[in-house]
């Protein structure tokens, strides 16, 4: 562990541990990911205590990590590279290994986000796969399969928590018996009296599914909302092609050559009633899209209103590719789809006289419009709140709730975060924090002890320096006038991350027993 140098004044209450997850080594000897979201999982923190910041890293040793280093090359497959083993020494075994890939065997290289259930922490991807780890030391520890407790094959990394901290996830089961659905899950925040020592992902509670569109073809979705009533979940038209997933080993393509962006379809909503476990009859659409991160949702006046990350097709994924992050970087970010922060609101009744056309919002705070079809159903139409955000985060007290405040990475011309934004979701205004040669990293809202307002507290953004010859460091600002409260620099080579989340120290305790 690594005592960082501080300017400014860490806040005395600020005790805990800000854990953050990302891509952190590309190349395996002499063999090398191709694209950034591949990279080995490095899990970094920030401790904070007794006013001084002290940094540590250790990579995820899961079984992928394991395999790689022992071949000294790349033989476990991730999303955007297709590894190839041993080659096989005959016709049969051949035709062996190319059939046990059917069913992916998915990586553990659980590199976007980490989640808490009960005292347990764990590293997540989108795989079945997550890896319990050691919130203090980052040491790694069980792999947990989901497919033991849920018949999911793929589930998100970003996960809710309810008032009484219970888990709340999606996932996908992909054609079972027949049916390719996503699965609505909830994990307990405890575990029965008299099983102390047990994982509370033992009473996983499956609380509905909902059928895709497709058999053949589920959408691919990143994150979900909820409100205090509704799962919103968003069916995208960025679809994944099973058949050719199971052909992908044999056809020598990776998995994300399977994903597709169909522009000319529909994007569905669907709205799951978490008392009925049923979602709601009524059609509702917009036109297509591609999202990865779902900002919040809440309910006002019969209508549910949520905010999303959007893009006019699917090429930020394109864009990590590493063959795109060289020298002509700043050219092929002109082919990257802007994203915009988009409010879209969903009348929950109306009246049976509406008439056809007629815009059924009713909250004079948006110009979101949900137009009556023909057939009953719904198009929706959103506002456009901001643009040129991404990796979003609000105050988690707000979640579910109405709220005003967004504080995001802002990425006005390329993908690479360049500045941390804060939007006023009411007047539409923004602050910014920017630095030379600073790209930031999602910014997290830790709530002062006794916050009264929304953005009562501060932000922490971990900062990778773009030049050599300045240190890189952890971020923190006073999120109500977004300044500078304090930094502290580390002498490490840092890596630009995904997700993360602040530990209070108080949810530690149980670490220490």
């Amino acid at each position: 562990m690594i005592r960082t140098a501080l300017s400014g004044e860490i806040p005395n209450w600020l005790q805990g541990i800000l854990l953050r997850n990302g891509p952190g080594m590309h190349t395996v000897g002499e063999t090398r990911y191709n694209h950034w979201f591949d990279g080995l999982a490095l899990i970094h923190s920030f401790t904070f205590k007794n006013g001084e910041v002290y940094y540590r890293s250790k990579y995820l040793r899961s079984d992928t990590y394991n395999s790689n280093i022992e071949a000294n090359r790349i033989v476990v497959s991730e999303f955007g590279t297709m590894a190839y083993p041993d080659p096989c020494k005959n016709i049969f075994a051949k035709a062996f290994c190319y059939l046990s890939h059917i069913i992916p065997e998915f990586t553990d290289n659980c590199l976007i986000n980490i989640m808490k259930t009960g005292d347990e922490f764990y590293a997540t991807s989108e795989t079945n796969f997550i890896r319990k780890i050691n919130p203090q030391t980052l040491e790694t520890l069980e792999k947990v399969d989901y497919t033991k407790y849920v018949a999911v094959n793929l589930a998100t990394a970003h996960p809710h928590y309810d008032s009484a901290g219970n888990v709340l996830n999606v996932g996908t089961s992909i054609a079972g018996k027949g049916k390719t659905k996503y699965v609505v899950f909830k994990i307990p925040s405890s575990v029965p009296e008299g099983e102390k020592k047990k994982s509370c992902l033992k009473h996983l509670e499956v609380m509905c599914s909902v059928p895709s569109r497709s058999l053949l073809h589920p959408s691919y979705y990143h994150s979900f909302g909820v409100t205090e009533n509704y799962i919103v979940f968003i069916e995208q038209p960025f679809k994944l092609d099973i058949p050719k997933l199971a052909t992908a080993y044999f056809r020598g393509v990776n998995w994300a050559s399977c994903l597709s962006f169909h522009k000319d379809n529909k994007t569905w909503f669907h709205f799951i009633d978490k008392k009925t476990k049923k979602d709601i009859s009524t059609t509702f659409y917009t036109d297509a899209m591609v999202l990865f991160h779902h900002v919040n949702a809440y309910e006002e006046d019969g209508q549910i209103i949520f905010d999303v990350i959007c893009y006019a097709d699917s090429s930020l994924y394109e864009m990590f590719y590493l063959k795109y992050l060289n020298a002509e970087f700043e050219e092929n970010t002109k082919h990257f789809s802007l994203p915009a922060c988009k409010r879209f609101v969903v009348p929950l009744q109306w009246g049976k006289d509406a008439e056809i056309g007629s815009n059924l919002v009713r909250l004079p705070s948006t110009t979101a419009t949900a137009l009556k079809e023909n057939d009953g159903s719904i198009y929706c139409q959103p506002e456009t709140i901001y643009e040129g955000i991404e990796l979003p985060r609000i105050n988690y007290d707000y979640n579910g709730k109405k709220y005003r405040y967004i504080f995001a990475a802002g990425v006005q011309w390329s993908p690479v975060p360049t500045q941390i934004v804060k939007v006023d979701v009411l007047t539409k205004k923004s602050l910014t924090w920017r630095e030379e040669h600073c790209w930031p990293a999602e910014p997290t809202f830790v709530p002062y002890p006794h916050a009264k307002e929304e953005d009562d507290g501060i932000i922490l953004s971990s900062i990778v320096t773009s030049d050599p010859r300045k240190a890189p460091f952890l971020l923190i600002l006073d999120a109500k006038t977004f300044t500078e409260v304090a930094r502290a620099t580390v002498d490490v080579e840092l890596h630009l991350d995904l997700h993360g989340m602040f530990v209070p120290e108080k949810d530690l305790k149980s670490q220490e027993d």
